[in-house]
């Protein structure tokens, strides 16, 4: 408790909570057993979103030389394909921080059930907030320093399903026809199916927010019509948990003057900046995802340096792709995913740390889905202006997408800019809350606990205990 004797409610005070002396071995098994609880089921969520997004792609091209292709039944072209992929990133963006909001406010599991359930319905719409929800669930059982390991780790799901969905629809190509319904059809249906059982076996798998020792959940009203999970953790691991990440369960409802403080908070745009810059970019590459994200939680401090060592590594990727000669060409494409992998869940984890400090739990919920959905205006950038909106980019030959290339590397500098530019700002203005703001929301009147998470969080773990990688 503070020293100089103000009561809570007067002004904000820090409250230390848990014990001086930790068992970071056993601190480390809790973190373990929520990763085994937690981690699949994302990935599998991750896989099942990232493989039905890109059926559009696909049904382009499936049976194109029968005239059953996704153009050829719908009697649709290609530029108005592009311009509905970048209405789907119109409704990611708008829907993005309502979606997280909601999550902040009822059942977390229960809404991360309901993005892959819904999935086929206004795809742009009820699948908003699935990749910022993740990313604010994991805050919820782990201290925002340790999530960019667990984000790259599940973002993987990604570039796996791109490589399964490519060969799985050589088989339903062969299906055209079949039932009166061509390839593409197939593919909806049967990937609608799955999505669907996925989406409600995550309902019974998928623990709900964490609760303090004794404390029972509420299960009045619509509640009590959802199944109820198995919690996290149980017994002296769930005593373990409380004391090092008390923060997460002393949370208060947050009101729309706290999300105020939260969008004019000048730290999210630089963020918005660097996410923008890098998502349009191509498919990442998973080693480099397993590799940079847990080093750069374990120096949690340089995450700039990490990002923009990626990001050169991208630009170099495009500048091979742009000006090399015949197959060297390939290896710029590889260069440019390879630098992809990390970019994304460092962002991400940045996000974490920066506004769960400053602003508490509605910090990173809305800082996390307008990075990501602001981010994205980065898709809707390269979906229908680069690579589709210049004609000179359709031209055969050494110069084909070209001038969109050179954008591209522009719009990466300038995501490097805005790290540069975070780091001497947050220098400069530091991180901590404001006065208004708490350690759980931005709301007058409330505690700010300082939990065994948050005294480790001041010292960088760097390579100690580097082979446990925890």
């Amino acid at each position: 408790m503070a020293s100089d004797g103000r009561k809570l409610g007067e002004e904000h005070q820090d409250v230390e909570v848990g014990p001086e002396v930790v068992n970071i071995d056993r601190i480390e098994k809790v973190y373990d057993k929520l990763d085994r609880r937690i981690l699949p089921a994302f990935w599998i969520l991750y896989f099942m979103c990232s493989a039905i997004r890109s059926n559009i792609g696909l049904a382009q091209t499936m049976n194109l030389d029968k005239k059953h292709d996704l153009g050829s039944v719908l009697n649709i072209t290609p530029k108005q394909v592009s311009t509905g992929l970048a209405l789907f990133y119109v409704c990611y963006v708008i829907f993005d921080l309502p979606s997280n909001l909601v999550m902040s406010r009822v059942s977390p599991h229960a809404w991360m059930s309901r993005i892959v359930t819904l999935l086929r319905l206004l795809l742009g719409i009820v699948i908003a907030g699935m990749w910022p929800g993740m990313s604010y669930y994991l805050t919820l059982f782990y201290p925002p320093s340790r999530t960019g390991k667990r984000i790259g780790r599940y973002f993987t799901a990604s570039q796996i399903s791109a490589a399964v969905v490519g060969l799985v629809s050589a088989g339903f190509q062969k299906m055209d026809g079949v039932g009166g319904l061509v390839g593409f059809q197939w593919m909806f249906l049967i990937y609608g199916i799955v999505g669907f059982l996925v989406g409600v076996s995550l309902l019974f798998w998928l623990p709900d927010r964490p609760l303090p020792p004794g404390e029972v959940r509420d299960r009045s009203g619509w509640l009590r019509f959802l199944p109820q999970t198995k919690p996290a953790l149980t017994g002296e691991d769930a005593r373990v948990h409380y004391e090092d990440l008390t923060r997460v369960y002393n949370r208060s409802m947050w009101n729309m003057k706290d999300l105020w403080h939260v969008v004019t908070d000048w730290r999210l745009y630089p963020l918005v900046v660097m996410y923008f810059g890098v998502v349009g970019v191509a498919e990442s590459a998973v080693r480099a995802d397993l590799a940079v994200t847990p080093l750069s939680d374990r120096f949690h401090r340089y995450r700039a340096w990490f990002f923009s060592g990626a990001v050169m590594i991208q630009i170099a990727g495009l500048l091979m792709a742009t000006f090399a000669k015949d197959w060297t060409r390939y290896g710029g494409v590889l260069l440019v995913g390879f630098g992809l992998g990390p970019t994304v869940p460092i962002c991400m984890a940045w996000s974490n740390e920066i506004f769960q400090l400053r602003h508490g739990e509605v910090g990173v919920a809305a800082a996390s889905a307008l990075v990501s959905g602001l981010g994205n205006l980065g898709s809707i950038l390269t979906t229908y202006a680069l690579y589709s909106g210049w004609p000179e980019d359709a031209k055969p030959g050494p110069h084909r997408y070209r001038k969109s290339n050179l954008v591209m590397i522009a719009i990466l500098v300038a995501s490097i800019v805005s790290a540069a530019a975070m780091v001497v700002l947050l220098k400069v203005f530091g991180t901590k809350r404001k006065d208004e703001g708490s350690g759980n929301s931005t709301s007058e009147g409330e505690a700010v606990y300082i939990d065994g998470a948050a005294r480790r969080e001041v010292q960088q773990r760097g390579l100690g205990r580097m082979f446990a990688f925890k």
